[in-house]
């Protein structure tokens, strides 16, 4: 049995206490300005494209951030359990803001994803310290409320982030949106890092080398399963699929906790959780304004309004969480919110239909977010509270890794499904129609997945996962 640290719980445990307000601040900072940073990418990227040219790498902005995300997640985790947070943080936040000085100044669209690429590195470490940070320095009482916190952190990008960085590329050009957001994260991290200096030690555990090596492997085979997906032709498809998902496989068996995979009981299925949650709502959010703008027929702002609605409800159900946690099974609250999402996705689906009113799917959708709120922060919660000791970096890693992953293949997947079904036709009917029924399946496998979850209080783990 691995030795526990010495760490005991303080009795001053509000967040806004001198000993956690600038942790607390510095790590909001950061997510709110990585989250405006994504949401701002994709605003702007038109004009990037007209500027630079490159239509051809559009889709690569996206995926290489995403790639070297997996990346910068696996060896951040890995240094955090053998020395303190604050060191990988610190080179996070750099990375990041090199990243965004690249892209700002970039002459062309492959410089431009070199960009992301080292923005994508920063990104990983950053969230996975924030992580690391809340299992081992926030006492357990306060830990629902730090959660509700960080999804809070989107509400404010979620809101202005699209059309701050649409006027902002209008006025001023889009560089700016890069350039003028470098600075930000400096400031973050003066605040952060003095606490995360001050956390208590790891319990120390034999440093594995070989993450490193895997997190590359996943990120190899994440990319070329993503680009077999997105191939419109089959003769290209199973040669890019089959290896990409193979090597994907058995970089994943050997970063998560054994049993993630199969969703065992306790932390595997929490872990699991994550990935099948971002499968089922972002395999269906990322064609929502597609379902309002071209099938239904409305404009791209008020297709967005459905979205919106989905970021405020999510920020609402994080603080539900936060508040029912005390009385409520674990359990309950994530098989609530699986139910209160298929319910979504199922509206959605149903507004397909003409004779459906439009204006129903800002509420719909915000179930949904609601849903994400209540399940998504609870899962989170479950694997804080059951962190083995001195492992901390490590499951923060597999936490982000599973969220990456299930994020990605749910726009992969819905995107395949699109191109394929609706191909030739006027309306992509069809293809979101199909999508929004495979993501109904994936909530059923939640739900029973759900049921491996602990039912009451947590109790601390020791030794390797």
């Amino acid at each position: 049995m691995a030795p526990q640290s010495s760490y005991t719980e303080p009795t001053d445990v509000s967040l806004w206490s001198p000993r956690y307000r600038a942790l607390v601040f510095g790590l909001t900072l950061i997510v709110t300005f990585t989250a405006f940073e994504g949401l701002a990418v994709a605003t702007i990227l038109p004009a990037v494209t007209k500027d630079l040219g490159g239509l051809s790498l559009y889709g690569w902005v996206f995926s290489a951030f995403l790639l070297s995300d997996l990346v910068g997640i696996v060896i951040s985790g890995a240094e955090a359990d053998q020395h303190s947070p604050a060191h990988p943080f610190a080179v996070g936040v750099t990375l990041f803001v090199v990243g965004l000085i690249i892209a700002g100044m970039a002459p062309s669209m492959q410089i431009l994803v070199a960009g992301r690429v080292i923005q994508g590195l920063g990104a990983g470490a950053n969230f996975s310290m924030a992580y690391v940070a809340i299992g081992r320095g926030l006492p357990d009482r306060v830990k629902p409320k730090m959660l509700a916190i960080m999804s809070s952190a989107w509400v404010i990008p979620g809101l202005i982030g699209p059309a701050l960085a649409g006027w902002i590329s209008d006025h001023l050009g889009w560089r700016w949106v890069f350039a003028g957001l470098a600075p930000l994260p400096i400031v973050a991290a003066s605040m952060a890092l003095p606490a995360l200096r001050r956390l208590p030690p790891s319990t120390p555990v034999p440093p594995d080398r070989q993450r490193i090596g895997m997190a590359l492997l996943l990120a190899i085979g994440t990319g070329l399963l993503l680009a077999g997906l997105n191939s419109h032709r089959l003769l290209y498809a199973i040669p890019l699929c089959l290896p990409g998902a193979a090597l994907a496989f058995t970089a994943l068996q050997r970063l998560l906790p054994p049993g993630t995979l199969s969703a065992r009981a306790g932390l595997p299925a929490a872990i699991a959780m994550l990935g099948l949650l971002n499968l089922a709502f972002f395999g269906v959010d990322v064609f929502v304004p597609l379902t309002l703008n071209k099938v239904r027929g409305q404009s791209a702002t008020v297709a967005g309004l459905a979205l919106t609605a989905a970021t405020l409800t999510w920020t609402a159900g994080a603080w539900l969480q936060a508040h029912l946690t005390a009385t409520w099974s674990r359990r309950i609250l994530v098989i609530l919110g699986w139910l209160l999402i298929g319910a979504a996705i199922g509206g959605i689906a149903y507004v397909l239909d003409p004779q459906v009113p439009r204006g129903l799917a800002p509420l719909i959708w915000g179930l949904g977010g609601l849903g994400m709120g209540l399940a998504y922060s609870t899962s989170k919660l479950v694997i804080l509270e059951n962190m083995p000791a001195g492992q901390e970096g490590a499951v923060s890693a597999s936490m982000q890794l599973t969220d990456a992953l299930g994020s990605a293949l749910g726009t992969g997947i819905g995107g395949a499904v699109l191109a394929a079904l609706s191909a030739g036709n006027a309306s992509p009917r069809s293809g979101i129609f199909t999508t929004d029924m495979l993501m109904l399946v994936v909530v059923g496998v939640g739900i029973v997945a759900a049921t491996q979850l602990p039912t009451g209080r947590p109790h601390k783990l020791d030794g390797p996962f």
